[in-house]
């Protein structure tokens, strides 16, 4: 049965990332729901080292709609070589007495591909209707009133007034400030061992000169005490993105050694040492990595927040924008049994408690795969039997978890609480 405007209920997601767009395509199933997604900048730019999204997204994407794994396939680049092919992510060591050995293989899937974050963001804003996406809206203020609406005013002075706010605004999200409140101590962001990235995104063609070509079709991990490098293939094969990760050991420390040394990796292996040196010819882009402290919850009444604004971690488990996705699956799958508006707020908590404890174990995995990665993990080191199994323990954890029962899980914690709010209602009549 159609709804009128009046009855449908407002729901404003605050940040067209992944995260947001996915969870848009999500709800506009929903013809009780009338979604609207305000981004911050005015569009999509090629930053950031590209994803390679492991089975967990994968999945993700297709609990929340098919339309949606289409769209990342069709935007990224096949690193299988056919679709039913198995491809891995492969981690090494290129430093020390065990170089060259492989000590793991992550994100097992048929088919995996790699995307440019642009080229993926791109590809899920087709999927939401023109009218439903705002850019250039960046959310500067929160505030609710007595009839539980709820006021958004943007950077540019612009208010719009929703039921329903769903904050996936990044790592210094004005949502996250509202709901934890001014001065909660899991507001700021740490750097537990001082990591900097150095990114250059390099023309295949140019990168082929000078390393080995099966960096065309593989993501790889080169490992060692002074730091790690990370290549990915981008733009459908035309571009490689190299990563160097540097490591301080110091909790905030290199917030502002923004040059590019390549002589940390001057004794790595020529693999890595190559990648090094493309990055150093520059232009390159550096940025201190950032993580969150776990916060105590993520919604509160009507409004919630998801992804970085969450949860933000540090990449080297490469399930940073997967959480996000896993979110708006979540949320999707949640929505889909809401109503009324008196129900959000049951819906938000249900997902609260569902989300939380995962999305924030894996905060920490990531930060022990960066240690993992620069040899400096208590009790592991660069030994590659130990290596091997916290890899293979951890990646089991973020990777192939059972989302459908994530899904079904939330849905059931959702439907109890209405069933015992009918019941306490039924009773208090009699």
């Amino acid at each position: 049965m159609p709804h009128s405007e009046d009855s449908r209920i407002k729901v404003a997601i605050a940040g067209g990332g992944i995260g947001g767009l996915a969870l848009a395509v999500g709800l506009a199933k929903q013809p009780l729901l009338d979604v609207q997604v305000y981004e911050g900048v005015d569009g999509y730019a090629d930053i950031g080292a590209g994803l390679a999204l492991h089975k967990n997204a994968i999945t993700a994407m297709d609990l929340i709609d098919p339309a949606v794994k289409k769209a990342y396939f069709s935007k990224a680049l096949m690193i299988a070589e056919e679709e039913d092919e198995e491809m891995v992510t492969e981690v090494r060591l290129v430093s020390g007495p065990n170089t060259g050995e492989l000590v793991a293989e992550l994100g097992r899937a048929k088919g995996r591909r790699t995307v440019a974050r642009s080229d993926l963001l791109q590809g899920f804003a087709s999927l939401v209707s023109k009218d439903r996406l705002t850019f250039g809206k960046r959310l500067g203020d929160i505030k609710e009133s007595e009839k539980g609406k709820i006021q958004l005013t943007f950077k540019d002075g612009s208010t719009v007034e929703t039921d329903v706010l769903i904050g996936c605004d990044g790592v210094h999200s004005c949502t996250r400030k509202y709901l934890l409140g001014e001065g909660h101590p899991a507001l700021g962001t740490s750097n537990p061992e001082g990591w900097r990235v150095h990114s250059r995104q390099v023309p295949m063609d140019v990168a082929m000169k000078t390393i080995d070509p099966k960096w065309k079709k593989t993501v790889s991990i080169l490992c060692g005490r002074e730091g790690h490098v990370n290549t990915m293939p981008l733009h459908q094969g035309k571009t490689l993105s190299i990563q160097c990760v540097t490591r301080t050991g110091i909790a905030g420390e290199g917030e502002d050694n923004t040059e590019f040394d390549k002589s940390y990796f001057k004794d790595y292996r020529e693999d890595a040492k190559a990648g090094a040196e493309l990055v150093a010819e520059g232009p390159n882009t550096t940025w201190a990595l950032q993580q969150h402290k776990h916060a105590p919850y993520y919604a509160r009444r009507n409004i919630c927040m998801i992804g970085d604004a969450a949860h933000a971690c540090m990449p080297f488990a490469g399930n940073g924008a997967a959480q996000a996705i896993e979110d708006a699956a979540v949320l999707t799958a949640l929505f889909s049994k809401v109503t009324a508006l008196s129900q959000v707020s049951k819906a938000l908590a249900a997902y609260d408690t569902i989300r939380r404890p995962r999305s924030q174990r894996v905060v920490e995995i990531a930060c022990d795969f960066g240690r993992l990665y620069d040899f400096a993990l208590p009790g592991v080191e660069d030994n590659p039997m130990k290596m091997k199994q916290f890899m293979g323990k951890s990646a089991a954890f973020t990777n192939n978890a059972d989302l459908n029962k994530q899904n079904e899980d939330a849905v059931k914690l959702f439907e109890e609480s209405l069933a015992e709010d009918l019941k306490t209602s039924r009773e208090s009549t009699r």
